[in-house]
């Protein structure tokens, strides 16, 4: 017998424009909390970066993680657009295919900002937000000049690493901590050309959807929110930076009637990997919470 992967069941959804998305699930005990949760990655990242969370949450929910168009085994985006509108539509046609909810969404770096804009489009189905060192438009070191010069610096050496099939080494402390199936498929999947295209694509209208956010602030209304800060500096931060960011995190906690500002005390930017733990029990605490489960409304748990 074929043993399971440790990201559960395959399977495949369609969005509105006939794309198919690529989704890995894990159904949960009997008995299990009745909400899923989806996870949504950072800027150009496959579904196997949250094995380990995944994983941990499979303990008490059914748990989904799924590749972007041109990510993993998802099929490209013709349109060549993949600007954040684009990003959480797709997300809310998953949401479709996984039925009718409830939903606890969790994202991670740029997935901050799309599981917020795709929870503001139907809130009736979301039980819960948890934003992972989330992109926020509230820091204002985003819209440095020398950001977007650094983005396009990376990409170039990211598109060349990638042709030379070495761009993965860069990331072997992360596909070390994975468990051997998904560390397998992240290195097969996540740093070959197309998948760096496909992060040029995405990071292309970055600065743009942060202006748009600033002016449409996604309304959550009384959605439960938790957000994660990393606190060690991923290298070539400073710890300015580190502060400026981890600032713009507690200012989106304060946003919501149900906030929470956690920090990640062991972890740079790579949180799901680093400190998977921290997020698994923040995941947790929103399944079993009466407010998320029941519509309550308590004050906003402080700061820890």
């Amino acid at each position: 017998m074929q043993r399971q992967h440790s990201q559960g069941t395959p399977g495949s959804a369609r969005t509105r424009d006939g794309r198919e998305l690529f989704f890995m699930e894990h159904a949960g005990p009997a008995g299990a909390a009745p909400l899923t949760v989806v996870f949504e990655g950072g800027l150009a990242a496959t579904r196997s970066y949250w094995a380990l969370v995944q994983r941990d949450v499979a303990r008490s929910a059914r748990a989904v993680v799924y590749d972007r168009s041109g990510l993993g085994r998802s099929a490209p985006d013709p349109s060549g657009v993949r600007d954040l509108r684009r990003l959480a539509d797709d997300l809310g046609d998953l949401l479709d295919h996984l039925g009718p909810g409830p939903y606890v969404l969790v994202g991670h770096s740029w997935g901050g900002p799309v599981v917020r804009l795709a929870a503001a489009d139907r809130p009736e189905r979301i039980a819960g937000l948890v934003l992972v060192d989330p992109t926020d438009e509230a820091c204002e070191l985003l819209f440095d000049r020398s950001i977007r010069k650094l983005e396009k610096s990376r990409l170039r050496v990211a598109l060349l690493l990638a042709r030379l099939k070495v761009f993965g080494l860069l990331f072997r402390k992360v596909t070390a901590a994975l468990p051997p199936d998904a560390a397998a498929d992240m290195r097969a999947e996540a740093f070959t050309v197309a998948a760096v295209r496909a992060m040029g694509a995405e990071q292309a209208g970055i600065e743009a959807d942060l202006r748009y956010l600033l002016e449409h602030p996604p309304a959550l209304g009384d959605i439960p929110l938790t957000v994660i800060s990393a606190t060690r500096r991923t290298p070539g931060m400073s710890d300015k930076a580190r502060a400026s960011i981890n600032a713009s995190h507690a200012h989106r906690a304060r946003q919501s009637p149900h906030g929470r500002h956690v920090l990640a005390r062991w972890a740079d930017h790579m949180v799901p990997t680093a400190e998977p733990e921290v997020i698994a029990t923040e995941v947790r605490s929103l399944l079993t919470t009466p407010e998320t489960t029941a519509g309550a409304s308590p004050e906003a748990a402080p700061e820890r």
